[in-house]
């Protein structure tokens, strides 16, 4: 009797030293934080990096706030490829979070060629209202629908210009024959038809060398970018006419993102937010204090007069409208339209 007694005991502290052990690792599985890995195709330092900057908030804000259930890795400078190769990253689940412009992800969704349409907004304030608003909601919806890529917010590529290393460009017949390189983005590629140059999509890796060695001529892009990438470099002339506007889309895949708990989704959405405001502040100063480091490093620059940039506007607008609405729809050309409209309106002295 004694003799079971003890090996009843055994078997009782067996199992509780069990349970204790199966609690333990369920713990420590608990504690051993989610990992989100964030590629992305810009330089690692966050000073010169819109989409550094952004990552590195976002990776600051989650980690912070999640009290260390999460933990963002950063992988900058195409480390895990090219914006494509990202964006197909994310879709497939390789990679949870990448940030891009809008030409990798247009080839999926034709809706986001709307925003391809040439001196569409007048400004980034009109930019930032129209992404941020009921139309970037309903864009984002059909991104995710479309993909199974969930748009988190947007950040900022900005306004892009043209540069090249042949001729000044001060209007629409200056461009005839350039080869230009282009975002892999059909509208993008229509615009630069349209002014009788000859558009050749590079991925961005690329663009330094392919402009270097003459591949092309020139290409197209926001005065921050144009800095850090030292394309002062390999081209002599500059032309502020802002012809597009790229908002970056900061994108993660939708399952993972709707595997989290609630609160873990709303910290990476908040956080995503935040990440986004730092990306356009970091690519505002930069363009802005860009242009005398350009003017500086020798490039001839030339800000387009109203007649000219009206001239840019007639020769690309309605070929490019056209396109757009063949690919995406009428009705998505008339709604950004209409938010541009709203926007312009909200922000008018007075009102």
């Amino acid at each position: 009797m004694h003799r079971s007694v003890r090996m009843w005991g055994m078997a009782v502290g067996l199992g509780a030293l069990l349970l204790w052990a199966g609690a333990a690792a369920a713990a420590a599985a608990q504690q051993k934080p989610i990992v989100i890995k964030f590629a992305h195709v810009d330089p690692g330092d966050l000073f010169v990096s819109k989409k550094q900057a952004m990552a590195i908030a976002f990776k600051h804000t989650v980690e912070a706030r999640s009290g260390g259930r999460i933990s963002v890795e950063v992988y900058p400078a195409a480390q895990l490829g090219g914006e494509r190769e990202a964006v197909e990253g994310v879709k497939l689940g390789t990679i949870e979070m990448t940030s891009t412009a809008d030409g990798p992800i247009s080839g999926f969704v034709p809706e986001v060629l709307v925003l391809g349409i040439p001196y569409l907004f007048g400004s980034e304030p009109v930019a930032w209202k129209v992404m941020d608003g009921p139309f970037g909601t309903e864009l984002a919806e059909e991104v995710r629908k479309k993909t199974g890529i969930r748009v988190l917010a947007y950040g900022e590529t900005g306004f892009r210009n043209f540069t090249n290393s042949t001729r000044a460009v001060r209007g629409p017949d200056d461009m005839k024959g350039l080869k230009i390189r282009t975002m892999e983005n059909p509208a993008h590629v229509a615009m630069v038809k349209a002014l009788g140059a000859n558009p050749t999509p590079i991925p961005w890796p690329e663009v330094y060398t392919s402009l270097q060695t003459k591949v092309v001529d020139g290409q197209e892009n926001p005065v921050s970018t144009i800095v850090y990438a030292k394309l002062n470099e390999v081209q002599k002339y500059l032309t502020l006419d802002g012809h597009l506007y790229s908002p970056d889309f900061i994108f993660i895949n939708d399952k993972f993102f709707l595997s989290l708990p609630p609160d873990l989704r709303n910290i990476i959405k908040e956080a995503a937010v935040v990440g986004g405001n730092v990306g356009r502040s970091i690519q505002q100063i930069n363009s802005l204090l860009g242009l005398e480091t350009l003017r500086k490093a020798g490039m001839e620059i030339h800000a387009p007069s109203k007649p000219e940039l009206q001239a840019f506007r007639k020769a690309t607008q309605p070929p490019v409208i056209k396109f757009v609405e063949e690919k995406a729809g009428k009705r998505w050309v008339e709604k950004v339209q209409k938010a541009v409209a709203e926007a312009e309106a909200s922000l008018v002295v007075g009102k």
